[in-house]
């Protein structure tokens, strides 16, 4: 890792759960995509495998399965702020089942959470559902959305979802992670590309495909629109860093991807 000592990063993708159900919560996703989990969900651990890759901040997250849990889990990504001494940015939850969607938006933002984590896929609703309007409405120009996108065994989440939504709301910022479709890389790359309010992360997707194909996929986007993400716990920081540093890019274009662009779009100092 001495050869990372140069770049300034940030991990724009990290799921982090409470102690107590970290691995049962960790789990289950990794049930849900048949990938084993690399370690446990717990914020301490999260700590602890970062700071060993040399990676200084933290934009964190979790996702609601149900309306219950949006204002619980808000609230502890909150005080997992508060108590991170500098070192985490969060992104508040919502759901499509809401009874009081404003009183949910309000709450990300008075708790000063910093953009929002959907899950279409695993929240069980398709991008342009019209219940999902709502949540547009509320967070354009206010709140950008990082957006599970892709996965070639579903249609909640593909770019045939995503298209008119970033058409409609065109000063909604929405983050595609995995390069906008995870499984289908190339093809929402290409779909996906040519909306100046999308941006993507890496996460997920450099295990899967080779250095050259990842660059073809950053060249598509542009530098400027691409974030450096683990997909924390599924995987070691460490190795993801080693992936990344495998793409050929310059020393500029890695630290825009590395740090530049996630602390533009998070307001990180």
């Amino acid at each position: 890792m001495n050869r990372m000592k140069k770049y300034k990063i940030i991990d724009a993708h990290c799921h982090i759960y409470p102690d107590k159900i970290a691995q049962k919560a960790s789990d289950a996703t990794g049930k849900f995509y048949d990938i084993s989990m690399f370690l446990d969900g717990k914020i301490s651990t999260l700590l602890e495998h970062g700071g060993k890759a040399g990676i200084e901040h933290f934009v964190v997250q979790s996702v609601a399965t149900t309306p219950m849990q949006v204002s619980s889990i808000n609230n502890f990504i909150a005080n997992s702020v508060a108590q991170s001494d500098g070192k985490f940015t969060g992104l508040g939850t919502l759901h499509p089942d809401s009874e009081d969607m404003h009183k949910d938006v309000d709450e990300i933002l008075n708790l000063g959470l910093k953009g929002v984590k959907l899950h279409p896929d695993i929240q069980g609703f398709e991008i342009d559902d019209s219940r999902m309007i709502k949540i547009y409405e509320l967070c354009e120009g206010r709140l950008p959305i990082l957006m599970h996108t892709g996965d070639n065994r579903y249609d909640y989440s593909n770019p045939n979802r995503l298209m008119p939504v970033l058409q409609t709301f065109k000063n909604l910022t929405v983050i595609g992670a995995h390069f906008g479709g995870w499984s289908i890389w190339e093809e929402a790359t290409e779909k996906l590309c040519k909306y100046e309010n999308f941006y993507v992360d890496c996460s997920s997707s450099l295990y899967a495909i080779t250095p050259k194909k990842a660059k073809k996929l950053i060249m598509k986007y542009g530098t400027n629109r691409v974030l450096f993400g683990t997909d924390y716990p599924m995987w070691d920081p460490e190795a993801e860093i080693e992936r990344f540093m495998q793409i050929n890019l310059t020393n500029s274009q890695r630290q825009d991807i590395l740090y530049n662009n996630t602390a533009k779009l998070f307001d990180i100092k």
